[in-house]
């Protein structure tokens, strides 16, 4: 359900009440079965705190969604942590800690599997 709403917000452009959303949804679930689809709410969420220019607070939702991601390896989880790298190329030109360390992460997990 909450997924289902953040996607409203999210195509009605706003960004900040789907993150809240996608957040909402990410906790509604049991963690240990749902790990994929934690993880890629979480992803969506970081990406609508990015949409608002929020990069430290999308760091740290996107270090939360590669917790859940512990274990999964999947297409999708894949392709998520690739756009994040994408995502954060520019913070990383910009010398921003948070998008370094979060890319050597989202690196070794794209490595690993």
């Amino acid at each position: 359900m909450y997924s289902r709403t953040a996607k409203v917000h999210e195509t009605l452009g706003d960004h900040r009440a789907a993150a809240q959303q996608y957040t909402l949804a990410a906790t509604a679930r049991p963690a240990g079965t749902y790990a994929r689809i934690v993880a890629l709410d979480l992803v969506a969420g970081a990406e609508m705190h990015l949409k608002r220019g929020g990069i430290e607070q999308a760091c740290a939702t996107w270090h939360r969604a590669i917790d859940h991601m512990d274990g999964v390896r999947s297409v999708r989880t894949r392709k998520a942590v690739r756009r994040m790298r994408g995502d954060l190329a520019r913070f990383r030109a910009r010398g921003l800690r948070c998008a370094a360390e979060l890319d050597e992460r989202a690196r070794d997990f794209l490595l690993g599997g």
